[in-house]
């Protein structure tokens, strides 16, 4: 995860301009479980990967990287663009469909969901805590 720190260290240096993240994030064939709240996913690796690039940003801005900001690929899980699957999931939202066109659409918030609103209403905060 370090690497983006490098990068936007390099870019910077490189550039002198202001960065801005777009469309950071990890796909994996997520599966539905039975929660306290209804369905969710428990996507302990997408709250691990995207923890450790964001602790990362704030590497880079304590370096002095002028990052403006910082996104995920979309909210909601949706049709990869490369093979019109389904399957790999990348969003904090999960929606049952499947790779044949069966399942309800119905949407469920993912483990994911939570925690990043956290991030976001912490301002960042929150990935230093255990």
């Amino acid at each position: 995860m370090i690497g983006l720190r490098l990068v936007l260290n390099d870019f910077y240096d490189r550039y002198q301009l202001p960065l801005f993240i777009v469309e950071n994030g990890l796909g994996a064939k997520d599966v539905l479980v039975a929660g306290s709240n209804g369905p969710t996913v428990e996507d302990d690796y997408r709250i691990d990967y995207l923890q450790q690039h964001l602790v990362q940003v704030g590497e880079a801005l304590q370096d002095g990287v002028d990052v403006l900001g910082y996104t995920t690929w979309g909210p909601i899980d949706l049709v990869s663009a490369s093979t019109a699957e389904l399957s790999k999931c990348y969003g904090f939202i999960y929606v049952d469909r499947h790779d044949d066109g069966s399942g309800s659409l119905a949407r469920y918030k993912k483990k994911s969901f939570y925690w990043y609103k956290t991030v976001i209403a912490s301002n960042g905060a929150s990935l230093y805590q255990d």
